[in-house]
């Protein structure tokens, strides 16, 4: 009977390398990681025996490799990567890529280039990935207590400057008026291609402080885009992963105001999506929290309003007039001296239209239809033709709340529109919007006007 054959693990000559030039003996290092390790929240109980098993080959666990890279980073004085300690094998990584909030900027940057490269690849477990509550809200938690990154700036690689990051924030621009105007399911390959192709290589060049905050800054809004156009594909898990990186790199950018809007615009919403009202108001006020006195006005209405979904959708009535009464107050301070043209770009899209639009939903899952048909019809007559998902998603929201008055033919020539327009379009979003109000239709189905519709939709869909 032949012998099976043994696998040892390789030494980590790495480690090895990189202790000898810290000068570090292994209980010194090992104190280094577990008070780098207490800054982020973790309690870490490393000693010398731990270091030597590392030096052996063994890989610790979850977050650990960044935090040892972080430690080693800071007694050289430089930036240590978890491949330079030989500890980016991908095995901390697999079916979790995306999903951590990372303790170092290196590993921020590791993990999404990472996830750019899976999402092109089309890996399996992205796609198939659904959405745990929690992975939602505990990011929110980190930025909220993470230090600000003191360093970001970076002397290896290609040198990359202000002009190619103003070539990211045009391409974010470009890629979000298509989006706007066909839906994702035009769009969504080019985003991610792009970002794996040339945005991965800038994050990887040699740049200055000031120009590595800006870089952070515009990929922080390219990669939020990109998660977006997961939702509106169908992918909530992938979202999800790309979410929690934009939200990262904008701590990386030192931009708590965005930051906040990720959680509030991006996360809060994924939430609504999802049926998890309690996380959208948690989400929210997170972002409140986190971005106090960082923020426009504008960008405070739009955290309010996201606030004032999740209590609707718990049926507070009371909690949500409150919220969006805020909200409206401040959506109303933009137009005086305080809310004076300063807004950053990422939030001037959120007009009173998109505000009419938030409190239609408040609305509607309220039950409070004459209510909901004004707010829809007031964001209609605000929104342009080149928003075309989201006219179609507040002609969907009148029609529900006609629906809910029980004017069925009215609702039934409302939905009608709202088809025609998502036949221009490839979103995910907008046919899940067709679809619960054809459940809403149900009580209905006997009615001439509700069969004829439901064939227009079957003829549409053959």
């Amino acid at each position: 009977m032949a012998a099976r054959p043994l696998v040892a693990r390789q030494p980590n000559e790495r480690l090895q390398a990189l202790i000898q030039e810290a000068g570090c003996s292994n209980a010194g290092l090992a104190r280094r990681v577990n008070m780098c390790g207490a800054e982020h929240g973790l309690d870490l109980r490393y000693d010398k025996t731990s270091v030597a098993r590392w030096l052996r080959g063994q890989q610790p666990r979850g977050r650990a490799p960044g935090i040892i890279a972080e430690a080693l980073g800071r007694k050289l004085g430089r930036t240590v990567t978890i491949d330079e300690i030989g500890m980016a094998n991908g095995k901390n990584l697999a079916s979790g890529v995306g999903l951590q909030f990372s303790p170092t900027v290196l590993g921020a940057i590791e993990q999404v280039c990472e996830l750019w490269r899976s999402d092109v690849g089309r890996r399996d477990f992205l796609s198939g990935s659904s959405v745990a509550a929690s992975a939602l809200v505990e990011p929110s938690r980190d930025w909220l207590i993470s230090s600000p990154d003191a360093q970001v700036g970076r002397t290896a690689g290609p040198r990359v400057g202000l002009s190619d990051v103003a070539a990211v924030k045009a391409m974010t621009e470009a890629l979000t008026q298509l989006d706007h105007q066909y839906g994702s399911g035009h769009v969504r390959p080019v985003v991610v291609h792009y970002l794996n192709s040339v945005v991965s290589g800038l994050l990887a060049g040699s740049y200055r402080e000031s120009v590595g905050r800006e870089l952070f800054a515009a990929v922080a809004r390219l990669t939020e885009l990109a998660g977006y156009m997961a939702v509106d594909t169908g992918q909530p898990g992938l979202a999800q992963r790309y979410y929690i990186q934009a939200l990262r790199l904008a701590q990386a950018a030192g931009d708590r105001a965005y930051g906040g809007y990720v959680l509030a615009a991006s996360m809060s919403h994924l939430a609504a999506q999802l049926g998890n009202p309690r996380e959208i108001s948690q989400l929210a006020r997170a972002a409140q929290e986190g971005a106090r006195g960082r923020v426009t006005p504008r960008a405070e209405s739009m955290f309010y309003a996201a606030e004032a979904r999740g209590h609707a959708l718990l049926g507070d009535a009371r909690s949500t007039q409150a919220v969006a009464g805020r909200a409206v107050e401040a959506m109303e301070r933009t137009t005086g001296e305080e809310g004076s043209g300063d807004d950053p770009v990422w939030i001037r899209h959120f007009d009173q239209a998109y505000l009419a639009d938030e409190l239609a939903h408040c609305h509607r899952d309220l039950g409070q239809a004459d209510a909901a048909a004004r707010r829809a019809e007031e964001s209609l007559a605000g929104h342009p033709p080149t928003r075309a998902r989201r006219r179609a998603i507040g002609l969907v929201l009148l029609a529900t709340a006609q629906v809910q008055r029980r004017e069925v033919e009215q609702a039934c020539h409302t939905g009608t529109k709202a088809v025609e327009l998502l036949g221009t379009l490839r979103s995910n979003r907008g046919a899940e919007y067709l679809d619960d109000f054809q459940q809403r239709l149900e009580p209905f189905r006997e009615e001439p006007v509700v069969r004829e519709f439901g064939a227009r939709l079957d003829l549409q869909a053959a």
